[in-house]
């Protein structure tokens, strides 16, 4: 309540206050940041505060088209919902105000609720934001705020809330900066692995190749039989290496693992062969029985 009474009469910068029927929700319109693209603009939106606020954040929802905040959705920010982390009880709904004017000509860079117009969109959908009006708080744009004269000043004048803004704009780019310098460092330590894994693979390379080398050409002399040469400790390591593998190797199936058998086609022609031979000497004594018996018999 003292927050809506400190905002009842608007500026020509900003202006906010709650439903009638609702004390959570609040209805504001801010003025687009001058030198910008958004120059000229008026911008309506929402802010719902939470039952616990000031201790916690509320969210903000623009609700005017404007090339740089998604409408209808809660916006990213570090003094909204989304950060819970870094708001300050401190901060109040006018410090929200000068936030939003001061992120609007800020890079979206993906954040949830950021869009990233051209500056000729942004440039339009200032020109139409002043024919937006609200069905839920009756407010019309043209309308809404204070006009500019040549004797005011064309940016925010509040020095509470204007340094407690930047506050809001050194939290959110020491953040980034955290992200950036841990990413640089999840980096570098992943090079430095790969490196190191590369160097390893180089070197058990080489010392394969070379025990491979000393076991093709083994070391003979003129004078007497060849004598393998003892092996060398690199050459150990490979052997060892070779004999138990730093990584399982992958196991195949019983059946796969046995190689093609050809005995079995050879038995089977064997046996054939066999049986033929058989069979031709079993007529062959059939056919000499019988000329024998015939003989004996004429006789």
């Amino acid at each position: 309540m003292k927050e809506a009474a400190e905002l009842r009469d608007p500026t020509e910068h900003y202006h906010a206050q709650p439903l009638e029927d609702n004390l959570f929700e609040w209805h504001f319109s801010v003025q687009g940041p001058p030198d910008s693209d958004f120059d000229g603009g008026v911008y309506h939106g929402r802010i719902v505060l939470p039952p616990e606020y000031p201790m916690k954040p509320p969210s903000i929802i623009l609700l005017t088209p404007n090339g740089r905040f998604e409408v209808g959705k809660k916006i990213c920010l570090s003094i909204s919902g989304h950060h819970p982390e870094t708001w300050q009880p401190s901060w109040s709904i006018r410090t929200a105000l000068i936030a939003i004017i001061g992120f609007m000509p800020t890079k979206g860079e993906g954040a949830i609720g950021s869009l990233d117009y051209t500056p000729e969109e942004r440039r339009a959908l200032a020109k139409k934001s002043l024919d937006f009006c609200c069905d839920a708080c009756s407010s019309c744009m043209r309308s809404a705020l204070l006009a500019l004269s040549p004797d005011s000043d064309p940016r925010p004048v509040d020095p509470q809330a204007h340094r407690l803004a930047q506050q809001i704009n050194f939290k959110a780019e020491s953040s980034s900066s955290a992200a950036d310098s841990g990413s640089s460092v999840a980096a570098a330590s992943s090079n430095s692995e790969s490196s190191a894994t590369a160097e390893r693979d180089a070197e058990d390379t080489a010392s394969a190749e070379q025990a491979e080398s000393s076991s093709v050409a083994p070391q003979t002399s003129s004078e007497g039989p060849s004598i393998p040469a003892a092996p060398s400790p690199l050459q150990r390591r490979s052997q060892n290496q070779s004999q138990s593998p730093r990584y399982p190797a992958f196991t195949a199936s019983p059946a796969a693992q046995l190689p093609p058998q050809d005995t079995s086609h050879t038995a089977l022609a064997v046996l054939i062969v066999l049986l033929t031979l058989a069979l031709a000497a079993l007529i062959f004594r059939r056919i000499y029985l019988a000329h024998e018996y015939k003989f004996d018999y004429e006789l």
